[in-house]
């Protein structure tokens, strides 16, 4: 195909494939694009006229890609981020009249400690701007960014889509939280062998710290936990628990009183938070300008 062929295509069809692609089901697909389903059933069937490949075979409730299949995502999903990237690039933004929807994924802690900050500076600048904020993780960042659910995430991270962007915005240390009135730290001895709480998204019972402590060959008893961290001050309050939480959670968490942090009575490793974007708004003035408040709210203080 050459280019004047090109005048032949319609780009919604490379939507409605790169969407499909992502979902795997037409359902979802007419959803997430605000389609009905036969619309999406019928740009199907013209995809597979113009790629002469079924491009996805069913697979009990799901739609799996064929080979050409892949091999036209690989090529077609750098491109329409290109395309993007160039429409972006013509067009303004002044944040004082904008009245652009932003869509973020951020991590409980993040949530809770960071967002309140940014949020004030977001309402001074931009007061006609909203902000849709998604719960995201080092699990969930990824099809989050690659769906187009969120154009940019702020957490631990590992794997993300191959056209994602990132940046270290700090490194962070555990802290140690408690409500009692003991003088004095904890030593390890007592810290073992107090009860802990934690923050756990998915339930779990084991985190960092206790990988942590294995090197020593110790172990702690969590007896409590929660999905969030909006409310944990108040259970600590009034027991003998203690919670490890990051420091930038700390301060937000002993600011409101009646919990006090100290460190950990043993060495910890830190950990990385980064903020990552989807790369097909790389140069968009509006991510571009959301992206450096984010920088500047939930980035290193030391850094700044």
């Amino acid at each position: 195909m050459n280019r004047n062929d090109l005048r032949r295509l319609d780009l919604n069809l490379l939507i409605v494939f790169e969407t499909l692609m992502h979902e795997r089901s037409v359902t979802r697909a007419a959803e997430k694009l605000f389609l009905g389903q036969p619309a999406i059933s019928a740009a199907l069937s013209r995809l597979r006229n113009l790629f002469d490949d079924p491009l996805f075979v069913r697979t009990g409730r799901s739609m799996e890609p064929t080979a050409r299949a892949q091999e036209i995502f690989a090529l077609l999903s750098p491109a329409l981020d290109s395309i993007s990237t160039a429409v972006s690039r013509a067009s303004e933004f002044d944040p004082a009249t904008s009245n652009a929807v932003f869509r973020i994924g951020l991590s409980d802690d993040v949530e809770f400690a960071l967002l309140p900050a940014l949020l004030r500076r977001l309402r001074s600048e931009a007061p006609n701007v909203v902000l849709v904020v998604r719960r995201a993780n080092y699990l969930l960042m990824p099809n989050l960014l690659a769906s187009g659910e969120i154009s940019v995430g702020v957490s631990y991270t590992e794997e993300l889509p191959a056209n994602a962007k990132r940046k270290s915005l700090r490194r962070s240390k555990p802290k140690l939280l408690r409500a009692d009135s003991i003088p004095g730290k904890l030593s390890l001895d007592e810290y073992c062998a107090r009860p802990h709480a934690m923050v756990s998204f998915a339930g779990d019972l084991n985190g960092f710290i206790d990988e942590q402590l294995a090197r020593f060959d110790r172990t702690r008893k969590v007896v409590l936990a929660v999905p969030q961290f909006n409310g944990l001050g108040t259970l600590l309050a009034g027991t003998d628990l203690i919670a490890v939480v990051p420091d930038y959670t700390a301060a937000a968490l002993t600011a409101a009183g009646g919990l006090r942090a100290e460190d950990l009575p043993f060495e910890s490793d830190s950990f990385e938070m980064s903020m990552a974007w989807r790369g097909a708004q790389d140069n968009d003035p509006a991510e571009r300008w959301l992206r450096s408040r984010i920088q500047m709210f939930f980035g290193d203080p030391d850094s700044l």
